[in-house]
């Protein structure tokens, strides 16, 4: 049984029952927040990570949600934060002499299943080339088939710039597979 958004709020608002309120707020959102910090870091270990980082400050900041908006648009804000602070700090590490994208684009390869099609490769290759605004606005209305008025709830963003940004992400990423299936494959 699926525990509603509701009684998950009314468990962590009682202190008697707030430990009960996280197992369920984990539960009910573990896996989705998961694919979306993944679809950011790639690496799958630092995702997990960065889940853990997110539920804690969800914990930690419960006080703060205002119940204003969905708990799980929320959620993915304080994920989305969270995986940006984490991508930032990579990209800040020295990898040896290689720059961020190359070390990216190796994440993507060595996290992708052998028998995967070339396409999908493309693709994550592709979406790990967009600007930063781009890629999230991508990853969340193309894999997580979020509203661009929730979206504009996480991350802050006018409904239009979300629709520009969607729109010029799918286009740089047309143009990069034709691309480069075109020249590999």
């Amino acid at each position: 049984m699926k525990i509603k958004d509701a009684e998950i709020i009314t468990l962590m608002q009682n202190p008697r029952t707030l430990e009960q309120g996280v197992r369920a707020l984990m539960d009910a959102y573990q896996s989705r927040l998961y694919w979306h910090i993944r679809r950011i870091i790639v690496d799958g270990d630092l995702a997990q990570d960065t889940l853990q980082d997110t539920f804690i400050k969800a914990y930690q900041n419960f006080h703060q949600f205002k119940n204003d908006s969905q708990l799980y648009t929320w959620l993915y804000r304080i994920a989305t934060n969270e995986a940006l602070q984490q991508v930032n700090k990579m990209k800040k590490m020295k990898k040896t002499d290689e720059d961020p994208e190359y070390h990216m684009q190796n994440l993507i390869a060595d996290n992708t299943a052998d028998d995967a099609e070339e396409i999908q490769l493309l693709l994550q290759n592709a979406i790990q080339s967009l600007p930063e605004k781009q890629k999230l606005v991508f990853m969340m209305r193309y894999y997580d088939d979020l509203a661009y008025e929730e979206i504009s709830k996480i991350v802050d963003m006018s409904v239009g710039t979300l629709k520009t940004n969607y729109h010029y992400a799918k286009q740089k990423i047309e143009e990069y597979i034709k691309e480069n299936y075109e020249n590999n494959f």
